[in-house]
């Protein structure tokens, strides 16, 4: 059963007076845990598997936006058995992205999850869940409990963020290379041995990769990009936040000019194009599809 959450997370300089204030409000106390999430590579929004003190394993897929503001999350839970052997075997089916370890204290405030979380590496946050749904909240009213509760706790714009624990710690760039260099592992390139890999984020922050197909008949191969691009639409997206490409024998590998306009198409001048390897030697490198294309021609050229 799909269900709906209104969400909301935000640095925390000062868990312990945020906890006092949560608290004040009337929130209830329902104690701290140690959480494990592994992500894996999705296909369509993201997947974790979650481990958490006494609570059986539970395996969720999930659908969020990455804003700032107040967004809703659509997803799905599983529940899973030994997670020993559920991590080994979706690694192996999916490849492992990162692993988020976290200490959360859990509130419950009128139908609102209070997130106050410690996560290793990262540091303090706070996150609200209005769950919506049948003797819950409905749309508006999560959106409007949860815009209390950041007033309330006086959140400030500067303390939100966009994305999740994972893509924070893969910093955005290193997730999308990740996921371009799994991809560039499978190329399919009999005649120029040159593999490559590419990766675009969606905004509902979902990653689709591709890497490129060769043909005898020259004309009909197809870029790395081009195969993102595909996966993208197929899973019913179409925008592109940012990019990634990876070589196999290439320290950075720009895209070629055919893919530049493909990638304008569904990507802003200044979408971010990351160039480079995960983990490489030398850094990646971060460019804006305008650099890579300026003077483009587009949808506004055609008068649409």
């Amino acid at each position: 059963m799909v269900r709906v959450n209104v969400e909301l997370k935000a640095r925390d300089p000062d868990p312990g007076a945020t906890e006092a204030r949560c608290l004040a409000l009337g929130a209830e106390d329902h104690g701290l845990f140690a959480q494990r999430d592994t992500y894996f590579a999705a296909r369509h929004g993201r997947l974790k598997l979650r481990e958490q003190d006494l609570v059986s394993p539970e395996l969720i897929a999930y659908r969020r936006p990455d804003s700032g503001d107040a967004a809703e999350s659509a997803y799905v839970i599983a529940p899973g058995g030994d997670p020993a052997t559920l991590r080994e075997a979706l690694d192996a089916a999916l490849g492992t992205v990162v692993v988020v370890a976290k200490r959360r204290r859990l509130l419950l405030w009128e139908n609102v999850r209070i997130h106050l979380d410690e996560v290793e590496g990262l540091g303090a946050f706070i996150e609200f869940e209005a769950l919506v749904g049948p003797g819950l909240n409905d749309r508006d009213g999560a959106h409007e409990k949860v815009a209390r509760l950041r007033r309330e706790l006086a959140i400030d714009d500067r303390a939100l963020v966009a994305g999740g624990y994972a893509d924070l710690l893969l910093d955005g760039a290193e997730a999308l290379l990740v996921a371009a260099d799994a991809a560039m592992r499978n190329a399919y390139v009999p005649y120029s041995e040159f593999r490559v890999g590419a990766a675009v984020r969606a905004p509902s922050g979902a990653i689709y990769a591709g890497a490129n197909v060769e043909n005898a008949a020259y004309p009909q191969g197809q870029c790395a990009e081009s195969s993102a691009i595909g996966a993208l639409v197929t899973a019913g997206e179409t925008a592109i936040t940012a990019v990634a490409v990876v070589a196999e024998r290439a320290d950075r590998c720009p895209p070629c000019g055919g893919c530049r306009q493909r990638l304008a198409e569904f990507a802003a001048a200044d979408t971010p194009v990351y160039l480079g390897r995960a983990g490489g030697a030398i850094p990646a490198q971060m460019v804006t599809l305008a650099d890579l294309l300026p003077l483009s021609f587009g949808r506004g050229e055609l008068g649409r």
